[in-house]
């Protein structure tokens, strides 16, 4: 029989070989799991909770990239996307990325008004009997309690509105809604035409936009306060004021009563 050595020099090539192959194919697998991590991360970076001095610079910048236009109608410049709420006299210079509106009266949209600042792409969501047939790019029905997730750093959550004593103006059977809007870790909570409603105390948010009318919407200034308190506000601002009903003097009391407990904003109409 015959026996067959291996030089040493090929035994050394495979010994590096499968070394080589190995530590590859661990490489490779770590490699794998490092991706996976950076995707999970990714997937999840929108849920991450700021906390602290972080959330309070990032309310500070997002109140100033609120813009008060009439009304109960604001432009948030959410870059890379722009969100109007219930368009009212817009000048129509920038257009929408998404458009959402709480009901279908008259001071809170008019097909004239989506004209101005709709594109192909815009993405509208309103009550049912907002009836457009504008070029957009899709239209979207959400009731209390209902969700919209699909623009990337941006969340929508659809909250009752109605009024309580003056049914007539905003019955709660209609399900008209105001919106939670959660924008980069901050939420804006757009109240819509709403009395005072127990609702408000099952939910938080950072800015509160709160109506001062009193004559369809709270029935006075200090509900409006005291709703401020109820969602938790860490900052408020009043709308819709100064056009049908309630005046700049309302503001101004509004913020006098939250002196000390919920600092106030009030933004000047056209910004």
């Amino acid at each position: 029989m015959k026996k067959f050595i291996i030089p040493a020099c090929l035994l050394a090539l495979n010994v590096i070989f499968f070394t080589a192959c190995k530590k590859t194919g661990l490489s490779s697998r770590n490699d794998a799991s490092a991706d996976a991590i950076a995707l999970k991360d990714q997937s999840s970076s929108d849920l991450v909770a700021f906390k602290g001095d972080e959330l309070k610079n990032n309310i500070d910048k997002l109140v100033e990239k609120l813009h008060w236009v009439e009304q109960a109608c604001f432009r948030i410049d959410a870059s890379p996307y722009t969100v109007y709420i219930d368009p009212n006299s817009v000048p129509g210079n920038v257009k929408a990325d998404l458009i959402l509106i709480t009901h279908p009266h008259g001071d809170h949209w008019s097909a004239a008004e989506l004209d101005k600042i709709v594109k192909p792409g815009t993405i509208l969501i309103a009550p049912a009997e907002v009836v457009y047939t504008g070029n957009i790019a899709k239209r979207i029905v959400l009731k209390p309690g209902d969700q919209f997730n699909e623009f990337e750093g941006i969340k929508i959550k659809a909250v009752p509105a109605y009024n309580v004593d003056k049914t007539n103006f905003h019955p709660k059977g209609n399900n008209w809604v105001g919106y939670l809007i959660t924008i980069k870790g901050v939420t804006i909570y757009h109240a819509g035409d709403t009395e005072r409603i127990p609702e408000m105390k099952t939910f938080t948010t950072d800015i509160a936009l709160l109506s001062l009318g009193q004559t369809y919407t709270f029935n006075s200034v200090n509900d409006a306060a005291e709703a401020a308190k109820d969602v938790h506000a860490k900052v408020a601002i009043p709308m819709h004021f100064g056009l049908y009903e309630g005046t700049v003097a309302d503001a101004t009391s509004f913020k006098t009563l939250l002196n000390g407990v919920i600092p106030v904003v009030i933004k000047e109409k056209g910004q």
